[in-house]
């Protein structure tokens, strides 16, 4: 069973938990604190959640997730700032807890996070709920009964639904965004996020937009204009990134 977390900076002890995280950039507005709750680690985000510091929090997400019985619960109600990269970070390690099998939760969250997270119908994803979905029962589990079958169904139902719904006209946009402006696969869902949240129009219903422009219906001038900027801004970000490694 994890420990504790220790007060302090640094990294994580595997021995004593997670300890609180601190970066040492001077442009880095961050701060992670980890502290176990049973099986679980609740890890607490304060500052700006950027591209600068994308992989500090990656990273201190990841040690809590190993660290942890269950999986973490996050409390963004201190983030101040919230771009695509961070929300793509929770996406990734949420992923991660998956294939473990563990669970990523959001506790708390603040106007600026919860903004970024609604646009892109992410928040149902970090819910009990959502972990009852991902769950699928296996033979190896004794799920042969019809109660099983059944439950096992549903959650097949729901995640094709959603599939269909969102994962479709957005992948499909995200791939017309690579290949117009010739930008790379994280590089276009960073577009496509960040365009969502300056014009207020849902992920899913930009990418329909997007797909649709192909297909002779022009985007809103709006639109147009805020993809544009979206690309110049994505585009110098990542090179930016690029050159600092």
């Amino acid at each position: 069973m994890p420990q504790a977390a220790q007060s302090g900076t640094g990294q994580a002890d595997s021995r004593a938990g997670l300890v609180d995280s601190r970066s040492t950039a001077p442009q880095s507005e961050l701060t992670i604190h980890a502290r176990t709750e049973g099986e679980r680690l609740v890890v607490t985000v304060r500052g700006d959640l950027d591209l600068d510091t994308d992989q500090e929090l990656r990273r201190e997400l990841r040690t809590a997730l190993s660290l942890s019985g269950d999986g973490i619960d996050v409390d963004l109600g201190g983030v101040e700032f919230c771009d695509c990269s961070g929300l793509n970070t929770l996406l990734t390690v949420r992923q991660q807890a998956l294939e473990e099998p563990k669970s990523v939760r959001i506790r708390a969250i603040s106007p600026a996070a919860e903004r970024v997270f609604a646009l892109a119908d992410a928040l149902p994803l970090f819910t009990s709920e959502a972990d009852a979905e991902a769950r699928v029962p296996s033979a190896a589990d004794g799920s042969g009964d019809s109660g099983d079958s059944e439950a096992h169904l549903r959650v097949k139902v729901v995640q094709l639904r959603r599939a269909m719904q969102t994962r479709g006209p957005i992948d499909t946009a995200r791939g017309i965004l690579m290949a117009v402006f010739a930008l790379g696969e994280e590089e276009a869902w960073d577009v496509l996020v960040m365009t969502s949240q300056n014009t207020n129009v849902k992920l899913y219903l930009l990418a329909q937009q997007v797909v649709g422009s192909i297909k002779g219906a022009p985007l809103p001038e709006a639109i147009q204009e805020q993809l544009s900027a979206a690309v110049t801004h994505v585009t110098a970000l990542h090179a930016r990134a690029g050159h600092g490694q």
